[in-house]
């Protein structure tokens, strides 16, 4: 039996993550879903690990699995437990010491996704019906009012707090469908920052939401 330490992306609600939670327990492990105070304008990504590593103490094989902007708070926890693998999810790779806030223009997303809406042929301009909702049920739309939550800017403002990548076999997925995180600039970005490839899932930028037997079998597989 393994530990799926779950952390979600800005916003920080672990609701993300319930759909492929309960597949997981369903194949007899345990799992924690992590609520990071993202609202809290004094909190950021110190706390955000603190919190992370909190709920992961005393239990054993810890997968880390991490959805956008949850890699800036997974790698650090990497450094500081013993973790069994890490795996990010249509993710922002940090790189040590980066801001959130600069990684848009370090890592060239908005070139790549104008680009990837001109190929497509959907509005460059974001919103979320277009980027984020695009591929999920309306019922699971609506659902997601009831856990939404704008991201404070200190999370965007702090340096990522680690100072080199960690020991800890990693995985990388992408969903072929993410308009937000085209896939081929997830691939770039994986291969300059860590030297690996992805593996590519059916979905979008939310898809442990809209296909979360991918996801789980992904999870699972690392194992």
């Amino acid at each position: 039996m393994r530990t799926f330490l779950l952390l979600p992306g800005a916003g920080g609600a672990a609701w993300y993550w319930h759909r492929v939670a309960a597949l997981l327990r369903g194949a007899g492990h345990d799992v924690v879903a992590v609520d990071l105070p993202a609202e809290d304008p004094v909190a950021g990504l110190h706390a955000y690990v603190d919190l992370a590593v909190a709920a992961a103490r005393g239990r054993d094989r810890v997968v880390v699995a991490a959805q956008s902007m949850g890699a800036f708070t997974a790698v650090p926890v990497c450094e500081r437990i013993g973790v069994e693998r890490l795996v990010l999810l249509n993710a922002m790779i940090p790189a040590p010491g980066e801001r959130a806030a600069d990684w848009w223009g370090n890592a060239g997303s908005e070139e790549a996704r104008r680009a990837a809406a001109r190929a497509g042929g959907w509005a460059e301009e974001i919103d979320l019906a277009t980027y984020f909702f695009h591929d999920l049920s309306p019922q699971l739309v609506a659902e997601s009012g009831d856990h939404a939550l704008d991201e404070a800017d200190i999370a965007f403002e702090e340096p990522c707090p680690f100072a080199s990548w960690p020991s800890v076999p990693t995985t990388v997925l992408a969903g072929r469908e993410d308009r937000f995180f085209p896939v081929d600039f997830q691939r770039r970005v994986a291969r300059e920052r860590l030297g690996l490839g992805i593996v590519e899932l059916p979905g979008g930028h939310l898809n442990a939401l809209s296909e979360p037997e991918a996801v789980a079998a992904a999870l699972l597989a690392e194992g």
